[in-house]
């Protein structure tokens, strides 16, 4: 009687469909016909070619990701607010030019996750959740996390850049708007009507550039970054996809730092 080939000792009349190589109950995997042994499919697996995204990447069938985002934002909200002075939290965390000049960099990344009152926070968790899961599912997480992070860093290299001296942003704003510009530009390969996401960020800059107190550097520095990253993932051949979209994502990156860097020399 033959025996399974993983395991010597266990007699069966059970063979591999692809193999033909005896196989035991615990080696037999269910296939469409008869069973496979767990090598063949092994090789099975890395012969399938796993679906990409609408602009490349893997596909993400639910919007798991912005969800945590969200959460990050209300947990540093309340961190924020249950610790102590809030405006204490502010001045150690938020984007003040000169401090950042004076090397902690950090606040570049950090202002981003703090805001300056519930509605505040409201608003802006509001404006994620509405563009951010169509944005995720469209580009797969690693893309959009991406973009949100570089619009982020384009919302707080203008504010760097452009900010009063002795001035304190905060605010998930700059990465917000970047999801703005992104939906704007993917909407507009995809054929989508686009008269609704233009409405909402015209009115959006409008209160930007009207309201007092609001940072329009961060908001503008955020639409225009995640436009350009967004371009980037839309029209990219085909056949270079990745390539041209790491590129981009790369360049802009880069762009961004090089003007941080001549923005501390200037004020140091």
């Amino acid at each position: 009687m033959p025996t399974c080939y993983r395991h010597p000792g266990r007699e069966t009349y059970v063979r591999c469909t692809r193999c033909d190589r005896p196989i035991c109950p615990d080696c037999m995997v269910e296939a469409s016909v008869g069973f496979q042994c767990p090598e063949c499919v092994k090789a099975g697996n890395r012969d399938v070619r796993h679906a990409a995204g609408r602009f490349g990447g893997e596909v993400a069938t639910s919007p798991r990701l912005t969800y945590a985002l969200i959460a990050v934002n209300v947990v540093v909200f309340l961190l924020q607010y249950g610790l102590g002075d809030a405006g204490l939290i502010r001045f150690d965390f938020g984007l003040i030019p000169p401090l950042v000049a004076d090397g902690e960099f950090y606040r570049l990344a950090t202002s981003a996750f703090l805001h300056n009152s519930l509605a505040h926070l409201v608003l802006n968790m509001w404006a994620l959740w509405a563009v951010g899961q169509s944005l995720e599912l469209w580009l797969g997480r690693t893309r959009f996390l991406t973009l949100y992070a570089v619009s982020a860093l384009g919302g707080a290299t203008l504010v760097y850049l452009a900010s009063p001296y002795l001035s304190n942003t905060a605010g998930a704003s700059g990465a917000i708007f970047g999801l703005f510009g992104a939906i704007f530009v993917l909407s507009r390969r995809m054929n989508l009507d686009i008269r609704p996401i233009a409405f909402v960020i015209i009115l959006n800059l409008v209160f930007t550039f009207v309201w007092s107190g609001i940072s329009w550097q961060g908001h503008l520095g955020g639409l225009v970054t995640g436009g350009l990253l967004a371009f980037a993932y839309a029209y990219a051949p085909r056949e270079r996809r990745n390539a041209v979209q790491f590129g981009a994502t790369a360049a802009i990156t880069v762009l961004l730092l090089a003007l941080i860097v001549v923005r501390t020399g200037a004020l140091t």
